[in-house]
């Protein structure tokens, strides 16, 4: 057969443009999905906010004394980083819950720590699983029970490989042996062969990264939950003496002159274990060690998308269930809706789609995650959430948003309720006087402006856009006929 000069170009034009369909096509896959979440972990340990906030509030242990975090830092450069980012409630489990199901604590099935995620109620993770993603979850649930370093977890949530989901714990080791796990403590750790002993924040890296490995040629979604840097604040070698000599300093709110005048909500009862302990250096300089550690964690997953060319193509958050307070306003770890507590760290990644260096102010709770995380990945659902599609705030071609959006968080069982936007939270308590704070004036929420006639407008609006959203969606402390009277 004989094929011309003409035929030949038209040959190559056609390998031309398949070759421009294919390459299209890669470009139009189905994006990836990597979930790094933390437990307890204080925004103001990612040196990715420290740059963003004032050098007072970036450093409150004192001038320099912070961790870094690098790799964090990388997400937050080559995409974008929220500045008012909440839990639904800063307590373990009625945060995740959130999380997963883009739905407020007291409709999720499990309000309050210990109990059991509703099985009949979609999860992000089964929307996913069913449009056809590989799922995974590896590390802490705290969805199914109270029951300490325990695996086989029956109900899935929609995340179909869930062999390595337990159930909680914070030991900082695992003793692996044939007989099974066991979380151990440092002193136990040193008692065994170092061949049946891994921290957890490692075993749970290296276990995302074998699935990454099994399921990189497919779409997938995978979130890795790290104990983390949750008490009992032990970081492992050589990430324990990393800040040995940091001079830490207890922040000034720890102050008598400021705790003195605390609201009820902030003080806890006579059992709070949390309320009024001596400021602890060293407990400080290891959790600044777990930062670190985790951060170099998220280093390998960030090196294997590179190695694996699966970085364009992949969305990579990283966020917390709460915060901890670390002795700003003499308290320890979370359950107040005080920013240290409240606040949670949340970065994403998706250079495909989501503008680098950008900056987003606007308020939203961790309810608006499942929501605006399916659109952006262009996943149609039926759902019925609670939180926001806020995708166009991530998609849009700005590189500084900031609206004055108001939404709400709460303490678990309706105890207190906060009303927050980009600058102003307003907290209601049934013992207690409305209080108002001015993040920008006041950033250390010392100062109750509710009655002040400057703030008569915007206590106003908060106060009824409050009301308004606790009754749409069923707040269980509207119930009380006593709660949140304006005095």
């Amino acid at each position: 057969m004989k094929i011309n000069v003409l035929q030949i170009f038209a040959m190559l034009g056609l390998v031309v443009t398949s070759g421009c369909i294919a390459q299209k096509g890669i470009s139009n896959k189905k994006p990836n999905l990597i979930i790094i979440h933390t437990d307890e972990h204080n925004f103001r340990t990612l040196s990715c906010y420290q740059k963003i906030l004032s050098e007072e509030q970036a450093f409150v242990w004192g001038k320099g004394n912070n961790s870094t975090t690098p790799n964090i830092d990388k997400l937050a450069n080559e995409g974008a980083i929220c500045t008012s980012y909440y839990a639904s409630s800063p307590v373990c489990t009625p945060s995740r819950a959130s999380l997963v199901t883009g739905l407020y604590p007291q409709a999720t099935g499990a309000p309050k720590n210990g109990l059991h995620i509703s099985e009949d109620i979609p999860t992000f993770a089964t929307i996913l699983r069913d449009q056809g993603y590989a799922t995974s979850y590896v590390g802490k649930w705290h969805l199914a029970g109270h029951a300490k370093y325990t695996f086989n977890i029956k109900y899935k949530a929609g995340f179909e490989d869930n062999r390595y989901m337990m159930r909680g714990g914070h030991a900082p080791y695992f003793h692996i042996t044939a007989d099974g796990i066991k979380g151990i403590n440092e002193k136990m750790a040193a008692k065994f062969p170092k061949e049946e002993v891994e921290h957890l924040t490692d075993y749970f890296t290296d276990k995302t990264l074998e699935i990454l490995e099994r399921d990189k040629t497919k779409p997938f979604a995978i979130m890795l939950s790290i104990p983390d840097p949750h008490t009992p604040d032990y970081a492992k070698p050589p990430y324990n003496t990393m800040y040995k000599d940091m001079d830490v300093q207890a922040p000034k709110t720890m102050a008598t002159e400021y705790t003195a005048i605390k609201p009820s909500w902030a003080k806890g009862d006579k059992k709070d274990k949390n309320e009024g302990k001596e400021f602890n250096k060293i407990a400080l300089r290891q959790y600044f060690g777990m930062v670190s550690h985790i951060d170099d964690s998220v280093g390998r997953i960030l090196d294997f998308l590179e190695e694996n060319n699966l970085s364009e193509n992949t969305i990579v958050v990283f966020t917390s269930d709460h915060g901890d307070m670390f002795f700003e306003h003499n308290r320890r770890n979370k359950g107040v809706p005080y920013e240290a507590s409240s606040r949670i760290p949340f970065v994403i990644r998706y250079p495909d789609k989501i503008k680098a260096k950008k900056v987003i102010n606007t308020a939203y709770t961790n309810v608006d995650f499942a929501p605006t995380i399916l659109s952006i990945m262009d996943i149609k659902s039926n759902a019925n959430f609670h939180g926001l599609d806020t995708s166009d705030d991530f998609l849009n071609s700005k590189k500084n948003i900031t609206s004055d959006r108001i939404t709400y968080f709460a303490k678990s069982g309706g105890w207190w309720v906060s009303a927050v936007n980009n600058r102003y939270k307003l907290v209601l308590d049934k013992k207690e006087k409305p209080y108002l704070f001015d993040l920008e004036v006041d950033p250390d929420e010392l100062v109750n402006f509710y009655n002040h006639k400057d703030y008569e407008g915007i206590a106003k609006k908060m106060h009824t856009e409050l009301f308004s959203q606790m009754k749409k969606y069923d707040e269980p402390g509207l119930k009380n006929k006593q709660a949140y009277i304006i005095k």
